[in-house]
């Protein structure tokens, strides 16, 4: 059987998610990474998107490092076969104590068990305001 084609329920496919989003409260960029399809693409909506996995690593890296916490709570998951919708409340604190809550609602295709795309839709200026950085 073709992996990429591979259709995996709708439970496997939300704890794919679930793993990936329970992993940036541990900081774990390899567990994060783990999740992520070689071709994948991860698109912060309101900016440009990032195709490929060492784009998608950088970016994740330069995030975590900027944040002495990060927390992404899920609000509400819903899953159907290879495709998660997962509403949360991203909770962010800078190493200088300033902190963001974030609203977010993220979409999740998956290939082949890991997730080939990733879009997270939510108020640019909610998160660059509080926290000063630019995305």
């Amino acid at each position: 059987m073709d992996t990429n084609t591979m259709t995996m329920t709708a439970e496997a496919s939300k704890k794919v998610v679930a793993d990936f989003l329970g992993a940036w409260q541990k900081r774990d960029v390899p567990g994060i990474m783990d999740c992520f399809a070689p071709d994948a693409t991860y698109h912060n909506v309101p900016v440009a998107p990032i195709k490929g996995i060492a784009g998608i690593r950088k970016i994740f890296e330069d995030f975590l490092s900027a944040f002495e916490y990060a927390d992404l709570e899920i609000i509400r998951i819903c899953a159907e076969p290879n495709l998660v919708f997962a509403e949360r409340v991203d909770h962010f604190r800078l190493h200088d104590g300033r902190s963001v809550d974030l609203p977010v609602n993220g979409v999740f295709e998956l290939k082949g068990g890991k997730i080939w795309r990733f879009s997270d839709y939510f108020d640019l200026a909610s998160f660059e305001g509080p926290t000063g950085l630019k995305l």
